[in-house]
């Protein structure tokens, strides 16, 4: 790193700073006005509201954004550097086009960790926080969430793939007494049924950290003869535990890494119908931060050259390019939980069209 890749790439640090900083205010500054209500309602000192939903709000709409704010940030400051001719007289040194751009290849890889760091750990702990937050004081509010709410907890059937030869179900389960009943479960010899349980109900026992079945009809069926009991109780242990049943869109989003590919084995043993959108989640925590590099070369490419628009232009061609990314990104998820497009291909398709699309700017530009 020489004194202009060290001057590119604090150019590029502070710009991106600077400007996320800015729309962080913004945007905390137009959830506060949103959310007044709601703040006053709950009887919240201030500092509790900050720490408690606030700690979690920011990281959410910064990585929401990183990417975004990346490539306009390269666009502005990289197109004031054309504007002055400075990009000009760097390549008329002797410095070649692709030496040229190493410092933003720098600055790429050390803000493209950053996210990657806080899409795997600190953005899923900060959802956490904030959907705990919204939950409670916000959604809590509305007379509609509560609607939703009590409709789930009244009338909530549940059907679940234990492992590859035994089903199980259970009626009207409630989430908050986690609690449940009737309940089935049969398994499987090739296409026969060998064993078939049912219960009045099913509930979780805190202490035993087990389920408890209540009222219990145990058949085994082997050809024609078959055996029954009818325990009154019996406690079994599976693979599913009440936290893996609450009924929460936004689950993926709250679970970090490891805790998500946990959560991915147990619904491929399931049978989950959302299971290509937990897939897709987890890819995309992994090219999004790929995307930073991506959109970093991509504006500098667009912006390095020297127009009679200026800045204005490249900041135009940025944004429809940054609004291409997303529609692809959101054409390519919906194929992926709504239809057969496999889901880590979902979550790097856009990356591997702009892809392409960088390098065609690459051979354009004039070097």
């Amino acid at each position: 790193m020489k004194k202009i890749d060290w001057y590119i790439f604090k150019k590029f640090i502070t710009t991106f700073f600077f400007s996320i900083f800015l729309f962080t205010v913004i945007a905390v500054v137009i959830d506060i006005s949103e959310k007044a209500d709601d703040f006053v309602h709950s009887q919240l000192p201030i500092h509790k509201i900050i720490t408690e939903y606030y700690f979690g709000f920011i990281p959410h709409i910064v990585a929401l954004l990183f990417p975004l704010f990346v490539f306009i940030a390269v666009i502005f400051f990289t197109s004031k550097m054309a504007e002055k001719s400075e990009i000009i007289a760097v390549l008329a040194s002797g410095t070649t086009y692709f030496r040229w751009l190493r410092p933003y290849f720098v600055g790429a890889a050390f803000l493209a960790t950053i996210l990657w760091v806080s899409n795997h750990y600190i953005v899923p702990n900060a959802n956490k926080k904030r959907s705990a937050f919204e939950t409670v004081y916000i959604d809590g509010n509305s007379s509609y969430e509560n609607l939703v709410k009590n409709r789930d907890r009244v009338a909530s059937d549940l059907y679940i793939k234990i492992d590859s030869f035994s089903y199980a179900g259970i009626y009207n389960y409630d989430t908050i007494s986690k609690h449940g009943g009737p309940f089935f479960m049969f398994k499987l010899k090739g296409t026969e049924v060998y064993e078939n349980k049912r219960a009045e109900g099913i509930t979780w026992d805190k202490k035993k950290n087990l389920w408890k079945l209540e009222t219990v009809t145990f058949r085994t069926i082997n050809g024609l003869h078959e055996k029954v009991t009818y325990p009154m109780e019996e406690f079994i242990k599976f693979e599913f535990k009440p936290n893996d049943l609450n009924h929460d869109k936004y689950t993926k989003d709250k679970l970090t890494t490891t805790e998500l590919r946990h959560f991915v084995s147990l619904e491929e043993k399931r049978g989950s119908e959302t299971l290509n959108e937990l897939k897709v989640e987890l890819g995309r925590r992994d090219a999004t931060a790929f995307s930073v590099i991506l959109l970093t070369l991509i504006g500098a490419v667009v912006a390095g050259r020297k127009v009679r628009g200026g800045s204005g232009s490249h900041m135009a061609i940025g944004f429809i390019t940054a609004a291409l990314y997303i529609v692809a990104d959101k054409f390519s998820t919906v194929f992926s939980t709504k239809g057969s497009f496999p889901p880590i291909l979902a979550a790097w398709t856009p990356n591997i069209i702009f892809s392409i699309v960088a390098i065609i700017f690459y051979r354009k530009a004039p070097k």
